[in-house]
């Protein structure tokens, strides 16, 4: 079969070729072509745009980028009718894939909705264009099965791919070589401006630590390095190196989003730290359906991780947080505990497979 897969952020184009390398396994004449950053690449999917020009956050940020939108939008559209395949493969991104379901759906191409985009958090009138344009939807948190359900929606939940990937390090004893607090300000440029000054004059005020920062590589390193030009020398970037600063780091410093996951089930404790512009946050603010923002702290429906969030987000609180995670045994023990329940709730590994055989027993 002839797959067209759109991942438009860094995490989706991580699932999504995990996705891909399973389905070649049930269906051997596959092909594949899309949008999709290096990893989607790496498992021979032919990309026509890549993740970086796809990267829009927040409210205003997307109305800035309305136009660039636009044009991806028609472009996606135009390729999909010339290159007429059996199958859209949609990966969260709900601005611009929602638009895409329902142009396919229209011309009798069958959608799966692989990764949820959080209508259930906000936007729940979008429910209806899924139930519309959705042949399948597989989220990859528990809680959002039932939310579907609700609606009369087909939804099949496998597990999180996250698992997956994160299998071979749970559990394992890193102890000896934890060195560092490691520092992930996100994947966006939007999140990662706001975030990284704040990370950097934490690190600024704790020089008895040393701060690694979990860079992108689908991102230049001019980027990060300008907004740190002032950085400390207690304060380094590596590049596409998260699991393994992850696993040797005491604490993790993160901004809100599927790295609460990683930071979970590789049992590091743990700081959400979240800013963005006062718009945005008000207008999310307003229209948010949920309690918290991570994760985390959603699956398990109660702060277990600490939340610290705009105005509460700052290079002192951030540091009274962190010395707490660093000198307090008995949070750290409580944490380790909600940990293990999320990941027994996130199921075993072989979510990707799961999902890979469900798609293409269920297409044509």
């Amino acid at each position: 079969m002839k797959y067209y897969i759109i991942a438009g952020e860094a995490s989706g184009d991580v699932h999504g070729a995990n996705l891909v390398h399973q389905i070649k396994k049930f269906d051997e004449n596959a092909s594949f072509r899309g949008f999709g950053g290096t990893n989607l690449r790496r498992e021979g999917v032919n990309t026509i745009k890549d993740i970086s020009e796809m990267s829009f956050m927040g409210f205003i940020e997307v109305l800035r980028g309305l136009f660039k939108v636009l044009q991806l939008l028609n472009l996606c559209k135009k390729d999909i009718l010339e290159n007429k395949p059996d199958v859209i493969i949609l990966i969260d991104y709900p601005g611009f894939n929602l638009k895409i379901a329902k142009f396919a759906k229209k011309r009798n191409i069958k959608v799966i909705y692989y990764i949820s985009p959080q209508i259930w958090a906000w936007h729940r009138s979008r429910v209806r264009l899924v139930k519309k344009y959705v042949d399948m939807m597989i989220p990859i948190l528990p809680f959002e099965k039932d939310f579907y359900e609700k609606y009369g929606i087909n939804v099949e939940y496998f597990g999180h791919p996250l698992m997956d990937e994160l299998v071979k390090y749970k559990g394992i004893n890193f102890e000896n070589e934890k060195s560092h607090i490691a520092l992930l300000p996100g994947s966006r440029k939007s999140e990662i401006k706001k975030m990284l000054p704040v990370f950097c004059e934490t690190a600024r005020i704790n020089p008895q630590e040393k701060f690694i920062v979990a860079a992108m590589s689908i991102h230049q390193i001019s980027f990060y390095e300008e907004l740190l030009v002032d950085k400390p020398d207690n304060l380094v970037i590596e590049i596409d190196k998260t699991i393994e600063l992850l696993v040797g780091a005491k604490v993790a410093l993160v901004t809100s989003g599927t790295a609460t996951l990683e930071t979970a089930i590789l049992h590091v404790p743990q700081v959400v730290c979240y800013r963005t512009t006062k718009t945005s946050y008000y207008l999310a603010r307003r229209l948010s359906k949920v309690k918290f923002i991570c994760l985390v702290n959603l699956i398990l429906n109660r702060e277990l991780i600490k939340e610290l969030i705009q105005n509460k987000c700052t290079p002192l609180a951030i540091t009274g947080e962190m010395k707490k995670l660093l000198n307090d045994k008995n949070c750290v023990e409580e944490i380790m505990k909600g940990y293990d329940e999320l990941c027994e709730i996130l199921n075993d590994a072989g979510a990707s497979e799961r999902a890979a055989k469900a798609i293409v027993e269920n297409c044509p």
